[in-house]
């Protein structure tokens, strides 16, 4: 068969298609066409298009059962499509599902340790795995980063201890592709900071950084650029300052003395959706600065802004594909 021709099989009684790798000089980092898995008569993935660059920061995002975890495992070829293929720096992730795992780092949704072994031990053993040792890894320096101890057993971890040992063996070797699932679950405010921080720092290196996440803040924080899944699809596939100009927040004004008078925030994109006596809830969709310059011309005594929840955000753009 010709380099690049379209390779015909069968997987559990199912028809699956795949395409040969085409290793260009600066293939995509992870590149999908018409992905599609059916699990009998569910499809959990539903004919997935989608291209991540080199040295991204991408976030994957959807509820429970959106397809996200479907679509990784396709990748890393824990599981065959039902048609459609991808392919990671280039390489097949079926014909060359090896070559793909060499080169990604992964970090699965509920990390599993072996009990008996220090994280040490755990450390040395995937690195002996992987034909380097622990000091050519950065391993331990990513530990300590990370605050963890590295020399009691891994069976008396937290679920955070867990879960920095898993970014660790994720991240060590210096893999051209992160895939992250949920990757600050369980950890405190101060080792998310020092993950962003390494997060941006491998993407500078020219690391691809692919991970889920069902928390907004994290995804506006880091990501250069969001993909939207439901009921299997893609809803949506855009950069996250493009997104953020159509989220919409609440801002909540209380005042020192009553509300200003009905019409003052009478801007696109502004709905009044309470007046109490000293205190107005307004829905702020784009720019909040007409809102706050308004504001500025009484005395405001307390302001909130409440980002909108990951699942207002995705409703939002269930909304847009229903209506399109």
């Amino acid at each position: 068969m010709a380099r690049g021709e379209r390779d015909a099989g069968e997987c559990g009684g199912q028809r699956v298609i795949s395409e040969s790798p085409k290793v260009t000089d600066m293939p995509p980092a992870i590149e999908t066409h018409a992905l599609t898995r059916d699990f009998g008569k569910l499809r959990a993935l539903d004919n997935l298009d989608m291209t991540v660059e080199q040295g991204e920061i991408f976030g994957f995002l959807g509820p429970n059962g959106a397809g996200k975890s479907t679509a990784i495992r396709l990748m890393l070829d824990f599981i065959r499509p039902t048609y459609g293929y991808a392919r990671v720096m280039g390489f097949d992730c079926q014909a060359d599902s090896m070559e793909v795992r060499r080169r990604v780092g992964y970090l699965p949704g509920d990390i599993r340790v072996y009990p008996a072994l220090t994280g040490r031990e755990t450390i040395a053993f995937f690195c002996e795995m992987r034909g380097y040792s622990a000091a050519e890894s950065g391993a331990l320096e990513l530990a300590e980063r990370l605050q963890l101890r590295l020399d009691v057993k891994s069976g008396t971890y937290s679920k955070g201890n867990r879960q920095k040992l898993g970014i660790v063996l994720a991240l060590m070797g210096s893999p051209d592709v992160l895939m992250l699932d949920e990757p600050s679950s369980g950890l405190d405010p101060l080792i998310q900071h020092e993950l962003w921080t390494l997060l941006r720092e491998q993407a500078a290196r020219g690391v691809t950084v692919f991970f889920s996440s069902h928390v907004m803040s994290e995804v506006e924080m880091v990501c250069e650029r969001v993909a939207i899944l439901r009921q299997g699809k893609l809803v949506a596939l855009e950069g996250v300052a493009e997104m953020k100009t159509r989220a919409v927040r609440h801002l909540i004004a209380r005042f020192a003395d009553e509300v200003p008078p009905d019409g003052t925030f009478t801007f696109d994109g502004v709905r009044e959706l309470r007046r109490e006596r000293d205190l107005v809830e307004l829905e702020v969709q784009g720019e909040v600065d007409p809102v706050l310059k308004a504001l500025s011309q009484h005395r405001v005594v307390d302001l909130v802004s409440e980002q909108p929840s990951l699942e207002e955000l995705l409703m939002r753009f269930y909304e847009r594909e229903r209506s399109s």
